[in-house]
């Protein structure tokens, strides 16, 4: 273990070894929330300041992927393997930012390469940074040349962005890069939105009003500092995600049906709006699991079923619901400041499959639906083929589906911005 149990504070090397352990998962094509987890299992002595560290270490250097990886390519006369590739692009993106001296950065990663790979590594580490620090000029014009390294995403994701939104595809990009909000929802049925920000207020906390329900705050802070959070006044959810109650607008006494549901949000969402008995379908165990987590501390009940909703005849007990929302797997494309691994892991061919997988859903959801009853369907992609192409042709099948409109959209997308990540929604009607 790199970190001593009984330690206030950390090293560097200690932060940069553990946060290229994660890169090196996301380079080796697994996730980071996965490996996040599995880390903190095996290091479970580890501080709460090392772990805040190391985890933004990992976040940024996957936002800057396309920096510091294409300069760690241009540094070594061969590829290194995935742990010192990671940990050098670690040390790059840190001479960047130059959070700290250069020279104790470069000593820093140096005495992390020999916790990694052994002493035979310093050498190497030592010789990559320090050229890197007498070319970094070349090195950030070789960079400033690529669209990835501008824009900090695979080029045939900038390209899919460039043909759909003409106008707007550089603002999308940039939102991808950045980081994102922490925004609440209140719960309305025990306190009002406007009170609960001059809670917030009284308690120090700066936040502003970005929605109905929706208070941005200025700095994100653990939920337990949330005057309430335990008491189920206040929960965390993007502002952009808090449409999605808003436009099924689901009413006391109707049955509704949450398909792939966890972890809760929008379930929750729902039931503090309405009194409504609500189905809640979740194919993950461990994931539905969440869902009733969130339900309990905000006092709610659910009808949670773990199963696959697409076989609705596994679940399904015949009687039709007034509201359905279908939350599908999607690319995520709206959420990657979020999942910044995302950006690297994706491939071009992955979409396609999302939509086939999003078409499949909605075939088996669709007939659940009563006469007059309305379905909202939401992803949080902002790619084409996932969403407005998916449900053109899903009505194009459908002559008893007609789509209603969406305020504050664009057709039904939501891009991200500064105080809301990108999704998309269509709200159909069943019209027999």
């Amino acid at each position: 273990m790199l970190a001593s149990p009984q330690r206030a504070s950390h090293s560097l090397a200690e932060a940069y070894a553990l946060a290229a352990r994660l890169v090196a998962v996301v380079l080796e094509g697994g996730s980071l929330t996965e490996a996040f987890d599995s880390l903190w299992r095996r290091e479970r002595d580890v501080t709460a300041s090392l772990r805040a560290a190391v985890r933004d270490l990992a976040f940024n250097t996957l936002r800057a992927y396309g920096i510091v990886d294409r300069a760690v390519a241009l540094l070594a006369e061969r590829p290194p393997k995935p742990l010192l590739r990671a940990l050098l692009m670690v040390a790059v993106l840190e001479l960047r930012a130059a959070r700290a001296a250069p020279y104790a950065i470069v000593d820093q990663a140096v005495a992390a390469s020999e916790a990694l790979a052994g002493e035979r590594a310093r050498a190497f580490v030592n010789a990559v940074l320090r050229n890197y620090q007498r070319r970094i000029a070349e090195i950030d014009a070789a960079i400033a040349a690529s669209d990835e390294g501008r824009y900090q995403h695979p080029q045939w994701w900038i390209d899919l962005l460039r043909q759909a939104w003409p106008a707007q595809w550089e603002r999308i990009l940039a939102a991808g890069n950045g980081h994102p909000p922490m925004t609440l929802r209140v719960n309305t049925r025990v306190n009002a939105t406007n009170d609960y920000l001059a809670t917030l207020e009284h308690a120090g906390i700066a936040a502003r009003l970005v929605g109905d329900t929706a208070l941005r705050l200025e700095r994100p802070l653990p939920v337990d500092l949330l005057p309430g959070f335990r008491e189920g006044k206040v929960s965390v959810q993007d502002a952009g995600a808090q449409r999605a109650a808003e436009f099924l607008d689901a009413r006391d006494g109707m049955r509704v049906l949450d398909a792939c549901a966890a972890p809760g949000g929008k379930a929750a969402h729902i039931l503090e709006r309405a009194d409504v008995a609500l189905t809640a379908v979740e194919v993950d165990g461990a994931r539905a699991d969440r869902i009733r987590e969130n339900l309990a501390r905000l006092k709610l009940d659910a009808t949670i079923l773990v199963a696959d909703a697409a076989r609705t005849q596994d679940w399904w007990d015949g009687r039709k619901f007034d509201r359905i929302l279908l939350d599908v797997p999607c690319s995520a494309s709206g959420v990657v400041r979020r999942h910044p691994d995302i950006k690297w892991l994706r491939r071009a061919q992955d979409i396609p499959r999302f939509a086939e997988t999003q078409r499949r859903m909605l075939e088996a959801v669709w007939p659940l639906l009563a006469p007059g009853g309305r379905m909202l369907y939401a992803t949080c992609s902002v790619f084409p083929a996932e969403n407005a192409q998916t449900i053109g042709a899903f009505l194009a099948r459908h002559p008893e589906a007609h789509p209603e409109p969406l305020p504050g959209t664009i057709d039904g997308s939501i891009l991200p911005d500064a105080d809301r990540d990108g999704f998309y929604y269509a709200l159909i009607e069943h019209r027999s």
